[in-house]
């Protein structure tokens, strides 16, 4: 690759950056990461979360259903500077393997805007609104 691209223009923090680029490498499969004991240790931080969360539930699955999959997604976080903030691993589902009106009718994710959050602590605050 050094025959095709150059980094002598590059500042010594974004040589580091493009360095690290080239020795960290993004696992493909489950197997390739549980080789690996930083990815093994992202996967197992992410599982705790998840079920520290209660992220799920067991239930039964009903007759004539499909469960949806899931897999992991891989990616390292740098610092500023280049360097190596952590390794992370998100369990994700396969959403898109489901039909609307079949697999489910109604999307719902309660996100509020900041500016909304703004406007009425605001609000609150102006007419004397009590908050809990």
């Amino acid at each position: 690759m050094s025959h095709y691209v150059s980094n002598h223009r590059l500042s010594e923090s974004n040589k580091s950056f493009a360095n690290q680029l080239s020795i960290v490498s993004i696992p493909n499969s489950v197997q390739e990461a549980l080789a690996d004991k930083r990815w093994k240790a992202a996967m197992d931080e992410e599982m705790k979360s998840l079920q520290k969360n209660e992220t799920w539930e067991l239930v039964d699955r009903p007759a004539g259903k499909k469960p949806v999959g899931c897999r992991w997604i891989y990616t390292v976080k740098y610092q500023a500077d280049g360097t190596i903030e952590c390794f992370k691993a998100r369990l994700v589902a396969k959403g898109y393997t489901q039909t609307y009106g079949i697999d489910y009718t109604d999307t719902f994710a309660p996100v509020a805007k900041i500016n909304t959050v703004r406007v009425l602590l605001s609000l609150a605050a102006n007419l004397d609104w009590p908050l809990q």
